[in-house]
């Protein structure tokens, strides 16, 4: 393969010139290209050679199987007194998060009512039945998590997928409607949740007893009756490895875990509950990080704190993540390195993802030919206005030039699969497009504009569609305008992103026009949306108005408004701004709008 290759970087730049003189300004990173594919490949059969491994192995013991589970408990074999986890001042080895686990999963195992000897080698048997009102929990059942982020988290995650039961991650900041809806999205049979989070979950428990869910909560706090201490049931339970057939996939198509919105590769974790941007260089020279994991609002925090020692005096190399705009980028490796900074590109339900390998300053990836012949894509042209893709006379999409805006979209294939959404495989013909470039063809549509220059290099360019990404997150401006629908007061709601100078993403804005003859009241308004909606999801801005502009087929003019934005001096509708520390919203003044752009108001 080796030498294959080699010849390949031979042979191929003289052919390129006479062929494909358009590729000539990217042939300077062919060398890093090559390098990025070959990774890419020995990765792949490195892969395959565990998972090989894996199904050769003894089913009833921990080493059949490939799954997260197995590759936790090989890495427990390899290197069991090495750090895996530091949360604050605690920390736990690798052997320490293997019995954690495995603990975990004999507690979600009684609850399958599947019974195993105290050592973990007798054979499975069915139990008669399982203490509680609740039903049996079944093999590749969906338990969701509602924890903040600590080591239990983890050790319950692995748990689950010891036992053969999938997980679902719920964001922790949702409760109500968006709760309700994650959950039986998802097919939950049951809920661990925090101790900390009952009181604001107390109008929900009806609900969610309703819905036939277990319920646990992960602590010993005292806590409503038929809510029972998980962690006090698992650290009751043996630590003995659990049969590998118990989390064995059947095929890679299985269900891994849901998540509403992220292995192991033998490394030390730090995992912090909360982020502290005042805090942060102090953590990575205490606990001698040398990887951190962002998002482009966390970097943009960094850069805004005031200087500290600390911040010269840490052992980061290497910053990974997604969302990093080009001005912070720069000011980041400026002022913080020298480190790397690899930024990605990808989705959770997507079939494409970029790594920008060579480290160009504000790049996302490349578009070079190596790399679409391994995980192929396209930019298409896309009408802003109608919000679809451009096509041609004969109905196929038009793929941009170097420079230009494009819809990016993958091909669907057995290679690079598009799994859907929970709750049914008509939640994602919305994100198929057919008949791209010719007849019957599908692909796999992203909703993100990305250009790609002259030398191959891709940029994020904008979200398209009806969701919009802020503080990390996105948020879906239906799941918002129902929200704010549901108030009586209210006629019509239109939901939408703005841009805001010196922020990351978009920041929601709601168009309201009210319902004869009532008036606005902001107060209930406020107190609705932070009972209804987690909080990145918010509205910052509001704009009252007689009645939504909508397009010649009756949509929503979604793209026009948010062009128009939130300046009280271009616009002579009302307009309200987010008082997030007050807890109100407030009239948006030329003051305060002064003060936004000067970053003096938070939103």
């Amino acid at each position: 393969m080796a030498a294959l290759l080699l010849l390949l970087l031979l042979l191929l730049p003289p052919l390129l010139l006479l062929r494909k003189p358009h590729l000539w300004p990217g042939l300077r990173w062919l060398p890093a290209d090559l390098a990025f594919a070959v990774r890419a490949l020995r990765c792949k059969r490195a892969l395959r050679a565990r998972a090989l491994a894996a199904a050769a192995a003894d089913p009833r013991g921990p080493e059949g199987g490939c799954s997260l589970a197995w590759r936790l408990a090989e890495l427990a074999r390899q290197r069991p007194a090495h750090t895996f986890l530091i949360h604050g001042p605690r920390r736990f080895n690798y052997a320490e998060a293997e019995r954690e686990s495995n603990r975990a999963a004999r507690a979600f195992l009684r609850a399958r009512g599947w019974g195993a000897g105290p050592g973990g080698g007798a054979e499975a048997e069915r139990a008669a039945g399982v203490a509680g009102a609740a039903a049996p929990l079944a093999p590749g059942d969906t338990v969701a998590l509602l924890l903040p982020a600590c080591p239990e988290f983890l050790w319950l995650w692995f748990g689950l997928a010891k036992a053969g039961l999938r997980t679902a991650f719920v964001p922790a900041a949702l409760r109500r409607g968006a709760l309700l809806h994650c959950l039986r999205s998802c097919g939950a049979r049951a809920l661990v949740l925090a101790p900390e989070f009952l009181q604001s979950l107390e109008p929900d428990l009806p609900a969610l007893r309703a819905m036939g869910l277990r319920l646990w909560a992960a602590g010993p706090e005292a806590h409503p009756v038929g809510i029972s201490d998980l962690l006090a049931e698992a650290s009751a339970e043996a630590d003995g490895p659990v049969p590998g057939y118990l989390s064995a996939p059947q095929s890679m198509m299985d269900t891994c875990l849901y998540i509403f919105t992220s292995g192991t590769t033998g490394a030390t974790v730090v995992l912090k509950s909360k982020f502290s941007a005042g805090q942060f260089w102090e953590d990575c020279q205490q606990h001698g990080v040398t990887v951190f994991q962002y998002i482009g609002e966390l970097c943009r925090y960094l850069v805004n704190q005031p200087p500290s020692t600390a911040e010269h005096g840490h052992k980061v190399r290497l910053a990974v993540g997604s969302g990093l705009r080009p001005d912070t980028w720069e000011r980041f490796v400026r002022r913080f390195g020298p480190l790397q900074v690899l930024e990605t590109y990808g989705l959770t339900e997507g079939n494409v993802a970029t790594f920008n390998y060579t480290g160009q300053l504000g790049a996302v990836g490349r578009a070079s030919w190596l790399y679409k012949h391994v995980f192929p894509f396209s930019l298409i042209r896309y009408d802003v206005t109608t919000g679809e893709p451009v096509r041609d006379a004969q109905g196929h999409c038009v793929a941009t030039c170097p420079g230009e805006p494009g819809l990016l979209v993958a091909p669907v294939s057995q290679q690079s699969p598009f799994l859907g959404y929970a709750g049914g495989p008509e939640l994602g013909q919305g994100k198929l497009l057919k008949s791209v470039f010719r007849a019957g063809d599908v692909f796999f549509n992203t909703g993100d504009l990305l250009v790609c220059d002259h030398q191959g290099f891709l940029r994020f360019h904008d979200r398209t569609g009806d969701t919009f990404r802020w503080k990390g997150e996105n948020v879906a401006t239906t799941e918002v305008a129902d929200a704010l629908g549901s108030l009586d007061f209210l006629q019509d709601v239109n939901v939408y992103g703005v841009a805001v100078p010196g922020h990351e993403g978009r920041a929601g804005m709601a168009a309201l026009v009210l319902r004869p003859p009532h008036s606005l009241d902001l107060v209930q308004l406020y107190a609705h949306v932070s009972e209804n909606l987690p909080p990145y999801a918010w509205p910052r801005f509001l704009r009252l108005q007689e009645s939504l502009a909508t397009t010649e087929t009756f949509k929503q003019q979604k793209v026009r408004m948010a062009k128009e934005g939130f300046d009280p001096s271009a616009l002579s509708d009302p307009l309200y701004v987010l008082d997030q520390p007050g807890g109100a919203y407030l009239p948006l003044t030329r003051a305060r709008y002064s003060a936004l752009l000067a970053g003096d108001l938070r939103i």
